[in-house]
């Protein structure tokens, strides 16, 4: 029954062959790697009103002068991740690139602020699409964490747990009608403003005296404004989700990206300026554009519910991201294993889920306010943008390629402007809950090297160097008709010692290898005729990536086959961690094996524990 759920749920297990229809064409890409930097026009524009429209404060002169500072960063920042994706076709983005150039720390400080950066980006983008989506229907204000954890979990979610290909089709047409939706209502709202009869800009509206106290609200205004330029560096982190070529269809697509959302954010500041909108409690900024443009009519509600649908997609922009970092991160040791593996569906659907979990409390903890949760943001992705532009600089210098010198320059200057609004922001939002990023960063680092080290510890201890195995252990003991298997990853210390006691009751020994990569198991066929332990590996092949069932395949089949009296004993090799938290690093592959074989006949199921020392 649970088997039939999950495949109406999920779908049904993808080949490994498949994986290359699951690749994404740019038309495709730029919907689903776009949709939260497209999206951040249905906020970003207003958080910068709001700093400039204070009671008692009317600057809408400055609002101007602060997004065209926000559409050349936005230029800058576009070029420089283009290289960043030539350079790291493998994907990875500012980590990638400094993990190369810049060495642990700072690519582990870029990987903690992306961390911080895509899980907020999930929680923002549900939070503001559950408000636009009240903004328009005010009866549902009541219900909006509901609303938000259902979305979440519900559609986000199972959609990607689905696949890239699924996702891509679910929620590539919603984010091209938001388009077409802001680019009407832009060229409509200009339109009126140059043929209407009040002038485009009240004068007495712009003047307000330059001083310390207006500095102030500039720089919080701009920090509020460049959360509109989150999810830039989200092409960069999935170049192998791209169809061949990969790196030119990246590059296409970001320069799509950038040319559209520069274009919003202009026509959107130059509405909000020539309505002169002012904030208003439960009330969008933009839902007050679009009924003073179209009035509360059809295009009033296709506006403001295909927003509410591309902000809810705005996080799928995450999901994409996030789990392609933490595999990468798995790889490298710094996250658990089984975070790097792809599921049935050739997500890495393990990565989906805890990106779900923690944007869901993230959710709950704030009581769903986008205005909070924006307090958190943007510190994290120009972290990695200044990060990602300095590792490119020793990249160009060591490399020194044909424009090397341009592209450093180029670069650097990337990085110092990057690196300002990284204190801007930092500063100006401390109190309002920048701080809690600046601490979770070196908490996120302590995690990375905890674990890298229990890894390190882990191979330490496990590791079976084979020129010194005695041949000793070769020695057999008959004990009667007693099949023995030895699920075997690879060859190391617990494998040993288990093969030592196995054969201490049988002779007839079968140590069984799933192996869910053809070249990873001929890795493993390789170490083990060189390490000979005198026992035969059998490999049984699982090109959807299953472990559990095809070991239980194996089984059956050797029930079929055995007398009577004859038993088969399943050894699992495991080993068992010093500390506690050391077991949520590890799948629990063997716990779940002896739970499905325990109830079966003739069939003796026995752990053989490994003690780690550290």
């Amino acid at each position: 029954m649970m088997k039939f759920f999950r495949r109406i749920l999920i779908g049904r297990p993808l080949h490994n062959q498949e994986m290359s229809h699951e690749k994404l064409p740019k038309w495709k890409a730029l919907a689903i790697f776009s949709s939260d930097a497209l999206s951040s026009v249905a906020y970003g524009p207003e958080e910068v009103m709001i700093m400039l429209t204070l009671p008692g404060i009317i600057a809408y002169g400055y609002l101007a002068p602060i997004s065209l500072a926000i559409l050349a960063l936005l230029a800058i920042v576009t070029f420089s991740y283009v290289q960043v994706a030539k350079v790291n076709p493998g994907g990875g983005g500012s980590y990638s690139v400094a993990i190369h150039n810049l060495g642990e720390m700072p690519a582990l400080v870029a990987a903690a602020a992306l961390f911080a950066d895509y899980t907020l980006t999930v929680a923002v983008s549900v939070c503001a699409g559950t408000a636009a989506l009240s903004s328009a229907f005010p009866i549902l204000a009541a219900h909006e964490v509901a609303i938000d954890l259902a979305v979440l979990f519900c559609i986000l979610m199972l959609v990607n747990l689905r696949g890239v290909k699924e996702a891509s089709t679910a929620f590539v047409y919603p984010t091209y009608a938001f388009i077409f939706g802001i680019i009407a209502l832009i060229f409509t709202g200009i339109y009126q403003a140059l043929t209407g009869q009040a002038p485009i800009i009240p004068p007495q509206s712009l003047e307000k005296q330059f001083d310390w106290t207006m500095l102030v609200l500039i720089l919080r205004a701009f920090a509020n404004g460049c959360s509109s330029m989150t999810g830039v560096e989200a092409l960069s982190n999935g170049v192998p989700m791209f169809r061949s070529p990969e790196v030119r269809n990246v590059t296409i697509t970001t320069y799509w990206m950038s040319g559209i959302l520069g274009f919003m954010l202009m026509g959107i500041s130059f509405l909000i300026m020539h309505f002169h909108i002012l904030q208003i409690e439960g009330v969008t900024a933009l839902s007050q554009i679009v009924e003073m443009t179209f009035g509360r009519g059809w295009g009033y509600y296709y506006i403001q519910i295909t927003t509410m649908i591309v902000l809810y997609l705005a996080a799928n922009t995450s999901f994409n991201g996030l789990p392609s970092l933490l595999s990468l991160l798995a790889k490298d040791g710094y996250m658990p294993r089984y975070l790097g593996i792809r599921g049935e569906r050739l997500s890495f659907s393990n990565g989906i889920v805890l990106l779900s979990a923690i944007a869901g409390l993230l959710i709950f903890i704030y009581d769903g306010n986008t205005e909070h949760l924006i307090s958190l943001y943007a510190i994290g992705v120009f972290l990695s943008f200044t990060i990602a532009q300095t590792g490119m600089v020793v990249h160009w210098r060591r490399e020194r390629t044909t424009g090397w010198i341009m592209n450093a320059t180029i670069n650097t200057i990337g990085a110092i402007v990057t690196g300002i609004v990284v204190l801007i922001i930092g500063i100006t939002k401390f109190s309002h809950g920048a701080w809690a990023v600046i601490v979770f960063i070196p908490f996120m680092i302590f995690i990375f090297k905890k674990i890298r080290s229990h890894y390190i510890d882990m191979s330490e201890q496990l590791h079976l160097p084979i020129e010194d195995f005695d041949p000793a252990v070769a020695t057999t003991f008959k004990v009667g008709r007693n099949m023995v298997i030895v699920p075997v990853a690879t060859p190391t210390n617990i494998v040993a010692q288990t093969l030592t006691y196995a054969k201490s009751i049988s002779k007839d020994i079968v140590a069984l290898h799933i192996a869910t990569d053809e070249v990873d198991a001929q890795k493993v066929t390789k170490k083990w005729h060189d390490w000979n332990p005198g026992v035969e590996l059998v490999t049984v092949y699982s090109p959807y990536r299953l472990v559990i069932q095809p070991l239980l395949d194996y089984i059956i089949q050797l029930e079929r086959q055995k007398e009577p009296e004859d038993y088969i004993t399943i050894l699992i090799p495991e080993f068992q961690t010093k500390k506690w938290w050391h077991r949520l690093l590890h799948n629990q592959t063997g716990w779940v094996l002896r739970t499905l074989l325990i109830l079966k006949e003739n069939v003796i199921v026995t752990s053989v524990p490994f003690h780690l020392k550290k």
